[in-house]
């Protein structure tokens, strides 16, 4: 139980503190009423519930690398500055991902094709 408490303290401070997630989050929400209002199937509602679990979950781990590596080396460094571009990469790969199941899943609806 005390595991689920830390989990959903640091869940809520990465949603009080990180611009980034916050757009996520937004998007997410957005996402989610087109959902409803498009009435999408239970696969669109699995492969989309992934898609933002994994983007805001990925941003999370991100969050994560970027203050370790600002802990362990506060002045600038080329080696932290590498790792904390891979962590971000990772965050844009699964956001392009996200987006191209969005456009898949919305295009066809909204074009009524």
């Amino acid at each position: 139980m005390r595991s689920i408490g830390f989990a959903l303290k640091g869940a809520l401070l990465l949603l009080k503190t990180e611009a980034s997630i916050k757009v996520q989050f937004f998007i997410g929400i957005l996402m989610t009423a087109l959902g409803f209002y498009y009435e999408i199937s239970s696969i669109e509602w699995i492969l989309q519930i992934i898609a933002i679990g994994l983007v805001m979950g990925i941003e999370g781990l991100n969050t994560a690398v970027e203050k370790i590596a600002d802990y362990i080396q506060p002045e600038f460094d080329l080696k932290i500055g590498f790792i904390k571009d891979i962590s971000a990469g990772a965050v844009m790969i699964v956001s392009i991902a996200a987006t191209i199941i969005g456009f898949i899943i919305y295009i066809p609806k909204i074009f009524n094709l």
